[in-house]
């Protein structure tokens, strides 16, 4: 586990772009449970999370189509929630950072940390904005 004062700035980066921080498992089903998209972005206190991940997704946000929900869980931090999600995000294997698209509830797109790592934020950014084109009302 990470301390606090650490991963709070970048939670919070997510939060101010308008994610809602999932804590528990029963977080992350209800979210999932809801109509409509949710992108569900595993957090990391890694270089390409701060790099290009979290830049990544928070830029993916000016497409035309976006998803309905934005939801995050921090790896190494939020066990619970974050293992939860992993399970939904199978057959992919556990990865952080990771970005996740889900329509009503079923896994649509996935990012995987070597997706991520080594490209650009505004390639991840066009990544998941091809994605919401095609998944996104």
């Amino acid at each position: 586990m990470y301390p606090e004062e650490l991963v709070k700035p970048m939670r919070d980066q997510l939060i101010d772009a308008g994610f809602d921080a999932l804590y528990t498992a029963e977080d992350v089903d209800n979210a999932l449970a809801k109509e409509g998209t949710t992108l569900v972005m595993v957090n990391s206190v890694c270089g390409c999370a701060a790099g290009t991940a979290r830049p990544g997704a928070i830029a993916s946000l000016g497409a035309d189509k976006t998803p309905t929900n934005l939801t995050t869980v921090f790896a190494g931090v939020e066990k619970e929630s974050t293992s939860r999600a992993r399970e939904l995000m199978v057959p992919f294997p556990p990865s952080s950072p990771a970005i996740a698209l889900f329509k009503d509830g079923n896994l649509v797109h996935m990012l995987e940390r070597h997706h991520i790592e080594g490209h650009s934020a505004q390639a991840i950014a066009q990544n998941l904005a091809g994605a919401y084109d095609e998944f996104c009302s």
